[in-house]
């Protein structure tokens, strides 16, 4: 993670006004867990630091270790809600909050996390996730049903400019709720979901996705016959890669591909750990249950009315 050091300048001078040095590294390892000040300096332990020397250790290490947004999350609770029945006034807090906007990352008051600005950048880890680092998360997975017979019965120009179109489609469904595409294949893609209710957005984006589809086949589709899609949600821990063919490895992601293989066409099936999430008013517009394979799942279809 970069982070330039005139934007870490003023978190290093919040904890050297705002705490002990005991506080700052007992607050760094409610983020950075078994993190010792004194392995990282090479000095002995129990030796006095300064708290200059104690917040310019710990703000470059959470820095240069990937856990300073993480941990200038964790000082905004603190600040608001204190911590462990004492309260604690972080002076100048707001200027840290400040600069990670110019590092183009903005703050969100109700989930108390901090989120890429899509206007500036769209990273695959959201600017936030290490290699190896395992969360919860929502996928998204979509296939287009017969994609050889529409490569064979297609001229190659039209392919192109269909399938551009449907990422297109993807992937504005996608990153507006906050997910990110981890894979595009010719005929198929994984979307990815970390911030929010994950859940809701994985869903969400399944949705639009099959909607904007219809009216795609319907009156923009430059090819002799409508194109289909397969999607599906599943939840579950995943471990990020930077590496695509290591994400598509977990084993969350593999669930969503055997689900996605039970699904009819332009149709979204949810996991039982989906659907159970869901409001009433959303499950409304779903399947009944349905055991198939190793799945329970319910599906949300598009289509003309019969």
């Amino acid at each position: 993670m970069a982070i330039k050091s005139t934007n870490t300048r003023s978190c290093k001078k919040c904890l050297q006004l705002s705490l002990s040095v005991d506080k700052m590294i007992h607050f760094a390892r409610l983020i950075y867990k078994n993190y010792n000040i004194y392995r990282r300096t090479g000095l002995s332990e129990g030796m006095p630091i300064s708290n200059q020397d104690a917040a310019n250790r710990i703000v470059n290490d959470m820095v240069m270790d990937g856990y300073y947004i993480d941990f200038v999350e964790e000082l905004i609770r603190i600040n608001a809600n204190g911590y462990m029945g004492h309260q604690y006034t972080l002076w100048g807090l707001s200027d840290v909050i400040a600069g990670l906007g110019d590092e183009g990352y903005s703050f969100d008051k109700t989930s108390g996390q901090f989120f890429e600005n899509q206007n500036k950048r769209v990273s695959i880890n959201w600017g936030r996730m290490q290699e190896g680092e395992e969360r919860k998360m929502a996928v998204l997975r979509m296939d287009i049903a017969a994609n050889s017979a529409l490569v064979k019965n297609n001229p190659h120009p039209k392919i192109e400019k269909a399938y551009e179109d449907i990422r297109k489609i993807v992937s504005h469904s996608v990153v507006n709720r906050m997910g990110r595409l981890w894979s595009w294949e010719g005929d198929g893609a994984l979307a990815a979901f970390l911030f929010g209710p994950t859940e809701k957005m994985a869903v969400y984006a399944g949705m639009e996705i099959l909607h904007e589809l219809f009216f795609y086949n319907r009156l923009r589709n430059p090819l002799g016959s409508p194109i289909n899609m397969r999607l599906s949600a599943q939840v579950g821990l995943v471990r990020y890669s930077e590496n695509e063919t290591e994400r598509l490895k977990n084993e969350t992601v593999k669930q969503a591909v055997y689900l996605e293989s039970l699904t009819e066409n332009n149709s979204l099936s949810v996991s039982y750990n989906i659907f159970i999430t869901m409001d009433q008013n959303t499950l409304s517009l779903f399947s009944p249950e349905i055991t198939r394979g190793r799945c329970k799942f319910r599906y949300y279809t598009v289509g003309l009315e019969k």
